[in-house]
């Protein structure tokens, strides 16, 4: 009998839908207190996960859930840095 390879799940933050990890999107606070996307799933830090899409980013800025995953203070320029990193993933994917 084959064996069933089990798939992670984690939940996004901005619709807290469970969805296979390989569909959602990283992001990390570094041990050094930088916040930036992750696209491998690899950097070292504390991450956060969320849908590629732009209502999920702005549901999670507007109810500052980053703030609350990291727990810490993030700043309004680091939310325009991932937003423009957010769409340059989208782009990506869309021409692959």
């Amino acid at each position: 009998m084959a064996k069933v390879k089990k798939i992670p799940v984690r939940q996004c933050l901005g619709c807290r839908e469970h969805k296979p990890k390989r569909e959602l999107i990283r992001v990390v606070r570094s041990p050094e207190g930088e916040i930036s996307l992750d696209a491998k799933g690899k950097k070292p830090g504390r991450g956060a996960y969320l849908c590629p899409a732009l209502p999920c980013f702005q549901k999670i800025r507007k109810s500052r859930a980053l703030e609350r995953a990291f727990e810490c203070a993030v700043p309004d320029e680091v939310y325009a840095t991932l937003e423009t990193q957010l769409s340059d993933v989208k782009i990506e994917e869309t021409q692959s």
